[in-house]
């Protein structure tokens, strides 16, 4: 799946659009990576739950992006 669906919503007015929150996966030896960003909580979750649903060993959490654009897990 392509990073910032089409469903993605935000501030129009400044051409931006908000994608504030991430899926993160984390592999067996600790290694964290982006997976995607995403307009909703629960669009983020329901990918994370599907990638986990895979049955691989990998970790995956959502977090939101703060305004000074780091992550906090949720």
């Amino acid at each position: 799946m392509r990073e910032g669906a089409a469903r993605a919503v935000g501030d129009m007015s400044e051409g931006t659009v908000s994608l504030p929150w991430i899926v993160i996966r984390q592999d067996d030896n600790g290694n964290r990576y982006r997976v995607g960003r995403y307009a909703t909580r629960a669009e983020a979750q329901k990918i994370a739950d599907s990638l986990d649903d895979r049955g691989h060993k990998q970790l995956y959490w959502v977090e939101r992006i703060g305004q000074n654009g780091d992550g906090s897990r949720n």
